[in-house]
């Protein structure tokens, strides 16, 4: 009986220690997963990412003819220097004003334009294939 409780004892501990063993095992295995270090994601995808936009705002909402209106912004993932031109739509068509500025530093512009033409005007401001929206202004 005494050999019988012997091999009971040792089994239950060869038992006790393969179990903390795998146990053991499957921690570090999740811990090496955990802990191995993320692909950086290369500089092209990340400018994908990035949607580039600006905005826009109209100093007037209504001017005489030959005053001016500035319009003021902000844009993101556009850098400090980048060139902005104001387009207004005529005949349905975008057309590109002598207005220019640039972007400043904190990602903010101003640029003023007279507007001659009595009607309404629609303007935007761009920079490549960036736009911004439509702003109205009504000229007297």
């Amino acid at each position: 009986m005494h050999a019988n409780l012997r091999r009971r004892c040792v089994r239950t501990l060869a038992a006790g220690t393969l179990s903390a063993a795998l146990v053991s095992a499957g921690t570090a295995g999740a811990f090496a997963v955990g802990t191995a270090p993320m692909p950086k994601p290369s500089p092209t995808h990340t400018m994908h990412t990035m949607t580039k936009s600006i905005t826009v705002k109209a100093s007037h909402s209504s001017v005489k003819a030959g005053q001016s209106v500035t319009l003021t912004g902000r844009t993101a993932h556009l850098a400090a220097g980048t060139k902005l031109t104001v387009q207004h739509l005529r005949n349905g068509k975008w057309t590109t004003l002598r207005a220019t500025t640039v972007v400043k530093k904190g990602d903010t512009y101003t640029v003023t334009t007279k507007l001659a033409a009595k009607g309404t005007e629609h303007l935007r401001v761009v920079s490549g294939p960036t736009r911004s929206r439509t702003v109205t202004v009504h000229v007297v």
